[in-house]
């Protein structure tokens, strides 16, 4: 027995050692500088306006775990109320809470798309599209990332090999390793066209983009073909996401989702942050219009600079390629008080390792500019 638990501790260290070698080997890091690398994108973590709803909910009594599943005595209403504010904001039928954006994801398709139908996936949607898809009934296909054509090759290919079931396009609104911006409207029509659903995870939008931060998917939502995931835990600075679609969508999820039905309900304290969140977007839109102008200023001074970037978004990549080279330039900033991190395979494809900036109300202009000035001088030294 001993000698079969070396063994197997044996195979974890020489995999932990090919990581290293790789420069791959990842470890957890105390947060330390300027934030360049949360999702906090409106700098609501930290609202007084959110703490103190939740202050407010526990002197009147509400609990901070639920207590159970939402289909025992962990439906609280603290849920009912954020779903149902929830699906009027953003102009839905429904709504469901969930306990995080990868659950959320998870849960859609590993439960609404059936044996027979296809998913057609963008190429860098997040991972935990890519582990629904791969744990669901249906079938599965690859997209080229941000290509309608392909998209729509992909379908008739299926079609013309006998494939007979429902559609499901599955993109994100803005992808997070690149922060690019997918051509909804183009899809739409495509789902419209193939009597498709179209599955948009909102995770980088909500908040940022779309009136008051509905997102980019607002002007598609009231289509019974739309099914989409908001996440809380990015610009509403909370936890959670929230699945919104049709009234039959939602209550299928409720009688058929073994993550919602099996798992303990989220805590009632983070629905009511949730709450508070949306109602500052709608109350508080400067926080909206200065991280646009945050976001402008940024690529116009890497411009300046001579800094490459292929984003117009908040997420800001830097390219770097290999992975050491990756990871020590983000150690060269971090040492002069940035907290930038590199992102590495396979989070991000073979030969794109990079840096991952990420711009939030929590930062200045003035540290900005001095981040890109910092950033410009070690990448010239890098290059000397």
């Amino acid at each position: 027995m001993n000698s079969m638990r070396q063994a197997e501790g044996s195979r974890y260290v020489e995999d932990l050692q090919a990581l290293e070698r790789d420069g791959r080997l990842r470890g957890l890091k105390p947060r330390a500088g300027i934030d360049f690398v949360s999702n906090d994108y409106l700098g609501l973590a930290s609202a007084p306006r959110i703490k103190n709803a939740v202050w407010d909910a526990i002197d009147a009594g509400t609990p901070i775990g639920a207590g159970g599943s939402r289909l025992l005595r962990g439906n609280c209403e603290e849920h009912e109320r954020l779903e149902a504010e929830a699906a009027q904001f953003f102009g839905a039928e429904k709504a469901l809470f969930f306990s995080s954006g990868y659950v959320a994801n998870f849960s859609v398709l590993t439960t609404l798309p059936q044996r027979g139908d296809l998913l057609v996936l963008d190429s860098l949607v997040h991972a935990s599209i890519h582990e629904g898809a791969r744990a669901g009934r249906a079938d599965f296909r690859i997209s080229a990332h941000n290509d309608p054509q392909s998209v729509e090759s992909t379908i008739r290919d299926w079609r013309a090999q006998g494939g007979m079931g429902r559609i499901w396009i599955v993109v994100e609104s803005i992808y997070s390793m690149d922060g690019d911006l997918a051509p909804l409207q183009e899809l739409s029509l495509i789902a419209a066209k193939h009597d498709a659903f179209l599955f948009v995870d909102e995770a980088h939008a909500t908040g940022v983009y779309g009136e008051q931060g509905r997102g980019l998917s607002a002007c598609l939502e009231g289509h019974e073909n739309l099914v989409v995931v908001h996440t809380c835990g990015k610009a509403l600075g909370s936890a959670g996401a929230l699945v919104t679609a049709s009234t039959a969508v939602r209550d299928f999820m409720v009688n058929r989702c073994r993550p919602f039905i099996f798992a303990t309900a989220a805590s009632p304290l983070i629905a009511v942050a949730v709450r508070e969140a949306l109602l500052i977007l709608q109350e508080e839109p400067e926080r909206q219009q200065r991280l646009a102008s945050l976001v402008a200023l940024t690529h116009r001074e890497m411009k300046m600079r001579g800094l490459r970037c292929p984003s117009k978004s908040q997420i800001v990549p830097y390219i770097v390629g290999d992975n050491s080279d990756t990871m020590r330039l983000a150690a060269a900033l971090q040492a002069r008080g940035f907290d930038i991190r590199g992102i590495r395979p396979p989070t991000v494809p073979a030969g794109t390792a990079r840096l991952r900036v990420s711009l939030t109300l929590n930062v200045s202009e003035d540290d900005v500019c001095a981040m890109l000035d910092a950033l410009a001088d070690e990448t010239r030294g890098r290059s000397r």
